[in-house]
């Protein structure tokens, strides 16, 4: 395997920028799929190509990837350029909490709370108790008085 890899890194002209970055990759052998699943969902890779037989079967199973590439006919290279959404994925693991850059990211919004007073009375002691827990009195007091 390393030989075929010097081949290859050979072949190109950033092949010093390529090498740096292969040499601080991994090969990790696993017993099954099951095992495989479980380590892409804590390694949490930016890009994953998913290249066995039914390889469909397992995106529900996988939780924390920026893109997932599915088969032989979906190279990296596809998705980053042509076959899809602007490409500005969760990098070093942080697909375990983020996702991809897309267009929700550039609107702005605003969320609206609109309570009538039964939903406003159902959900204030919990709101209070938590107020409170906070040390923040003046939020619990602004419901307690609503509640006079």
């Amino acid at each position: 395997m390393d030989e075929e890899i010097e081949i290859e890194l050979g072949k190109l002209k950033r092949q010093s920028t390529a090498g740096t970055a292969i040499k601080g990759g991994m090969l990790v052998l696993v017993d099954d799929m099951v095992q495989a699943v479980e380590l892409v969902n804590l390694f949490a890779p930016e890009h994953l190509s998913v290249m066995v037989s039914n390889a469909s079967a397992l995106i529900p199973k996988i939780r924390n990837a920026g893109c997932i590439f599915i088969g032989k006919n979906s190279p990296v290279v596809l998705g980053d350029y042509v076959a899809g959404p602007s490409h500005v994925l969760p990098t070093g693991g942080s697909a375990r909490f983020g996702s991809p850059l897309g267009v929700a990211d550039f609107l702005k919004v605003s969320n609206i709370i609109a309570l009538d007073e039964p939903a406003m009375r159902e959900l204030s002691q919990a709101a209070m108790v938590i107020a409170k827990a906070e040390g923040l009195d003046a939020h619990a007091q602004a419901v307690e008085r609503r509640l006079k």
